[in-house]
């Protein structure tokens, strides 16, 4: 394995961890806060580290490390000690490794050898994706059947039950995309994506396949257990659910766990649905060669949006009478913001200057489509933030009646106009 191998393997793996696993103090703090804004509360704001409190970032690490200290108890009643130690774990791994097969950018060709840029640089697509979301399903029946409660079996069944109901219309939707794209795999989709309509509308998948679009979104918060599809917990009904009987870290397990399955569900949807890694009417070979028109256009954007981040945080940071704490936060995070800033526009008016190499070509635009690729997950993921502490949670009749009664016959008959659409066209 040459050099450039192994480094992009690594760069791709590292993405990978810090997308499913890394983002998940980022992402309870970010629910927390956009939880306590659609309550008109303010939300997890006094954890601090020194002058430090970053917003209330500092809150969810504090919560992490009171789960790693935390006794890690079992009751005298379980008897299945080894089901029930592993069996969060399988939900951790699952969710982990579905995100394996994301393509973060298109092939990046370095010394005329080409590389894949997703984790695992294989071919599985969309069948490696649902082969793991299917089998995460296992890790919640096993801790649910091994907490020897009834509220743990209760989770786990209903678990079950809804993953049955939401796996069919999930793979039937995406039956229709490999109908329309012609295959499985993640890139070759990514990139059926970077035309346009009219030259005007990109041909997402969103455009090409609307019902399917939101039939697969539909079915990935329920294969994620969030709400308004979190009955497997519902706290209002049966505890906690399937991990009643779970503290310390088997607990925490189950919740990275939980937002590793929103990531890899976030990713899923922008590679399929909203262009991936694509910018809007500018493809893999546009940026290539319009790059230096591409940096100046960066190196004009990014100030611009840092300027209205750091006055928006000024804004919402005044001091509250004496306390100029947050007034002092807002000044360190300024400062911070405006350094990368100005380190990344020096850098790009020195490759301007001096000029960069066909390999780096390739290797600025594999950077410029990771970070469209990461504005989008990053959207993608708001969205189920947003709908979380927006709509109520379904009774558990409800939810079988959409699965059965609504989205598969939707799937079904999205699936025989898709086909008929093609054959009648040709194409």
């Amino acid at each position: 394995m040459s050099t450039s191998t192994t480094v992009i393997l690594i760069v791709n793996i590292t993405i990978a961890a810090l997308l499913a696993v890394g983002l998940t103090p980022l992402f309870v703090w970010w629910e927390r806060r956009i939880s306590g804004f659609i309550q008109d509360r303010s939300g997890p704001n006094r954890c601090n580290i020194g002058p430090l409190r970053l917003g209330g970032l500092i809150q969810s690490f504090a919560d992490m490390l009171k789960l790693v200290f935390k006794e890690d108890f079992v009751a005298k009643h379980i008897k299945h000690t080894f089901l029930f130690t592993i069996a969060p774990g399988i939900v951790f791994l699952c969710s982990f490794l579905t995100f394996a097969m994301i393509p973060f950018a298109d092939e990046l060709i370095i010394d005329g050898k080409s590389h894949i840029m997703q984790a695992i640089p294989a071919d599985f697509g969309m069948l490696w994706f649902l082969a793991f979301a299917g089998l995460s399903i296992y890790g919640i029946i096993l801790g649910g059947f091994s907490s020897e409660s009834k509220y743990g079996l209760l989770g786990s069944i209903r678990a079950a039950a809804q993953v049955v109901s939401y796996e069919a219309p999930m793979v039937l939707a995406l039956m229709s995309m490999v109908i329309c794209y012609g295959s499985i795999h993640l890139t070759d989709i990514v990139n059926a994506q970077a035309g346009t309509y009219l030259g005007v509308i990109p041909m997402w998948g969103i455009f090409i396949q609307p019902l399917a679009a939101i039939i697969f979104i539909i079915c990935s918060f329920a294969e994620t257990n969030r709400a308004p599809f979190d009955i497997a917990e519902g706290e209002s009904e049966i505890v906690a659910g399937y991990h009643t009987e779970y503290s310390a870290m088997r607990f925490g397990l189950f919740q990275v766990g939980e937002y590793a399955a929103m990531s890899a569900s976030c990713a899923i949807i922008v590679t399929l649905f909203f262009g991936g890694y694509h910018i809007p009417w500018a493809d893999t070979a546009f940026i290539q060669s319009n790059m230096n028109y591409v940096m100046i256009a960066i190196m004009i954007l990014l100030p611009l949006g840092v300027w209205s981040f750091t006055k928006w945080m000024k804004k919402n940071n005044k001091a509250i009478g004496e306390d100029l704490s947050r007034v002092k936060e807002t000044r360190i995070l300024t400062i911070a913001f405006w350094s990368i800033a100005i380190i990344i526009v020096a850098l790009m008016a020195y490759f301007l200057i001096t000029g960069i190499d066909a390999n780096g070509v390739n290797i600025m635009t594999a950077v410029i489509q990771i970070g469209t690729f990461l504005v989008k997950f990053f959207m993608m993921a708001f969205v189920y933030i947003w709908v979380r502490w927006t709509v109520l949670r379904f009774r558990y009749d409800q939810l079988q009646m959409l699965g059965w009664k609504v989205l598969i016959p939707l799937s079904l008959l999205n699936i025989v106009v898709t086909a008929t659409i093609i054959v009648v066209l040709g194409s």
